[in-house]
């Protein structure tokens, strides 16, 4: 294991900076590299310019603040959802929702918002309830079980 000050670069990678525009014994004198006339030769143009164009990132939409990437999206059913698909004394459940066709798919859950009347006894299972939906489940005599 070689010592600490003993340590070199490998052959060949470090090179020496090209310094240009120091007379023309250098050989990269004169012009220093930027060869004959035009805006470019003569000041520094910003890589972005683009010669008077509307540049790139003001052609671009502005899009306001972030999306959190732990978001949750919850699929939604109303009360007056579950009160005409679902008969008295039925559980209702995520798959069985997605069986009977009131929700497209599961995404991250199933949020029950208090949405219209319950007029039966439904033992619901999901992932959130809104504090109406509860209440309202309750008072028909069911039960709200988060999952």
């Amino acid at each position: 294991m070689p010592q600490l000050h003993e340590i070199q670069p490998s052959p060949g990678s470090n090179k020496r900076r090209k310094r240009v525009g120091r007379g023309i014994g250098s050989g990269k004198g004169k012009t220093a590299t930027r060869g004959t006339k035009g805006q470019k030769a003569r000041r520094q143009v910003h890589p972005n310019f683009e010669g008077g164009q509307t540049p790139l990132q003001r052609r671009l939409p502005v899009k306001k603040g972030f999306r959190n990437p732990n978001h949750k999206e919850f699929v939604i059913v109303n009360l007056d959802d579950l009160d005409k698909l679902f008969e008295a004394g039925a559980e209702v459940t995520p798959e069985t929702l997605l069986k009977s066709g009131i929700i497209p798919g599961l995404k991250d859950g199933v949020k029950v918002l208090g949405f219209g009347e319950l007029t039966k006894k439904l033992t619901v299972k999901a992932n959130k309830f809104s504090k109406s939906a509860a209440e309202a489940i309750a008072k028909a005599g069911g039960e709200a079980v988060v999952l």
